[in-house]
């Protein structure tokens, strides 16, 4: 099973940008999963999926993400991206890195804050 560690949230002002990262375990070069991808949970709702990637490139975003996050993995790499641009309140929430590995196996890190207030 995948290990998946998020990490880059935080405070940001509305407008602002973030870029958060998922690093998997051991040497795994992470654009070879069959799926990579990150969820967001605000305050009193339910996880929802922000943005998918396959290993074929692929990629899927919600509506309310598309033109401002872009999912990412480089090449020989254990580490994926989901760079956020022009945010606002609404995408105060944790959030979360996924996979699928070639098992079929669902991993998940553990969650990382993005918070945006002025």
């Amino acid at each position: 099973q995948v290990q998946l560690a998020e990490s880059g949230g935080g405070l940001v002002q509305p407008g602002g940008s973030l870029r958060l990262s998922c690093v998997a375990s051991e040497s795994i070069f992470t654009s070879r999963l069959p799926v990579i991808g990150w969820y967001r949970q605000a305050p009193g709702k339910q996880r929802e999926l922000v943005a998918t990637r396959t290993r074929y490139g692929v990629t899927k975003y919600a509506d309310f993400v598309k033109g401002r996050f872009t999912i990412s993995s480089a090449p020989i790499k254990a580490t994926f991206y989901l760079q956020m641009n022009s945010l606002n309140a609404e995408d105060t929430a944790v959030y979360f890195c996924h996979a699928q590995d070639y098992a079929g196996a669902l991993s998940w890190g553990p969650g990382t804050q993005v918070t945006v207030s002025s």
